[in-house]
């Protein structure tokens, strides 16, 4: 096997730390969009790396975690421009699932995952617009946030529709993701207790039933006192209505980002991305000023289910990382699924803390907590309050 599991763009771009802080005694990996001084980011993509210059500035957030005592050691592979869920790279190749060679890490952060799952880094930074943090993250048994949307600073990060662009960072462990956060995230007012927890029946419904009994025979151990527990419908309409409103206006923004440099240049992009681009680019503004309204209901429907006290559970993926080298409509199939659950807090810009809290057939899969906007903290509080508990 690969020494380090093909997980990096670069293993040379090492920063030392700036300070002694919070963070100090830690190293990390960065997916290869984020700027660093010196360096010149693929993005996932031999045309995008040939047609781009190399960064002048350190992106605000690597900034931030060196001077808190982390060391960065190296980026890490991507999806072409992060526009996958997968984590199968063309032109640069696929790294290695640590959990289950057989099976894909996840995308478009694949290489952070992976970094951290096979203990080459002890946290890593990616980004999440459509699930590219939570995915990777489920699949390759690691914990990982998704944050509120404009919470973490993105600047120096290659965009790919910015109304849903986050930066987001995985770990091994609760407590480091939370360690994390607490040097990237803003100060929360905040500070009353969660309450209740909503199981979000529609979600459920989605995920394969042995991942589903495994997942739910654990989530048991979270009945406490502490909490009322309910489970409610999220979309009478159904969950797929609420993808296809995220899948409509991410497009619509990727190719107003995107398409003139595509058109230009003309890259070369490998299966399943190709396709993805060419669809992008048939979207005209009139086309999405419907689910613009949509998003906007939809938003204002969580916001009074969660307000401050509420936690929504769902499953993170519908199930283990499929395997490898599946065909592209095979892996759109599962795509379809996936998104309707991870469209709930990118429509939103909810947080949303992957947790691996069970396995099936000794392949990881994950749950999730998504609270109400700029309780990140809070969240990852209880993530690893939970993982004390499970100890």
């Amino acid at each position: 096997m690969v020494k380090d599991f093909g997980a990096y763009a670069d293993k040379e771009v090492v920063r030392e730390p700036l300070n002694k802080g919070e963070l100090s005694g830690l190293s990390f990996a960065v997916k290869d969009v984020f700027a660093i001084k010196g360096h010149r980011s693929t993005a996932g993509n031999p045309d995008w790396l040939k047609t781009h210059p190399e960064a002048k500035e350190t992106a605000p957030t690597i900034s931030r975690l060196l001077n808190s005592g982390a060391r960065l050691e190296g980026t890490t592979i991507t999806d072409e421009l992060m526009y996958s869920l997968n984590g199968e790279n063309f032109h640069y190749g696929t790294p290695i699932n640590p959990k289950d060679p057989k099976r894909i890490p996840g995308g478009s952060s694949c290489g952070s995952a992976v970094a951290v799952a096979a203990g080459l880094t002890d946290f890593a930074i990616g980004t999440d617009t459509g699930g590219s943090i939570r995915i990777p993250s489920s699949y390759c048994g690691i914990y990982g946030i998704r944050p509120t949307h404009g919470f973490v600073n993105i600047g120096g990060v290659i965009p790919l529709a910015k109304s849903f662009d986050t930066v987001g960072w995985m770990a091994r462990d609760a407590q480091t993701l939370w360690k994390v956060g607490n040097v990237l995230i803003e100060e929360e007012k905040e500070t009353a207790p969660f309450t209740r927890i909503i199981m979000a029946e529609d979600a459920w419904e989605l995920i394969e039933p042995n991942a589903k009994k495994a997942l739910l025979a654990e989530l048991k151990n979270w009945e406490t006192s502490s909490f009322t527990h309910s489970q409610e419908v999220l979309a009478d309409e159904g969950l797929a209505e609420w993808a296809e409103t995220f899948r409509m206006l991410q497009g619509r923004e990727i190719w107003e980002e995107h398409g003139e440099w595509i058109e230009q240049c003309k890259p070369s992009f490998g299966p399943g991305i190709a396709e993805r681009f060419q669809w992008a680019s048939t979207l005209a503004e009139v086309d999405i000023k419907p689910y613009l309204e949509k998003r906007r209901m939809i938003q204002e429907k969580m916001e009074k289910l969660l307000k401050n006290d509420g936690i929504l559970i769902i499953p993170t993926s519908p199930g283990k990382a499929p395997l490898l080298n599946l065909s592209v409509e095979e892996l759109e199939l599962r795509r379809s699924r996936t998104f309707q659950l991870c469209c709930i807090a990118g429509l939103t810009g909810l947080p949303q803390v992957n947790i691996p809290l069970a396995e099936v057939d000794g392949v990881p899969v994950g749950v999730s907590m998504i609270a109400g906007k700029r309780q990140d903290k809070r969240l990852l509080q209880l993530a690893a309050s939970f993982e004390a508990n499970k100890k």
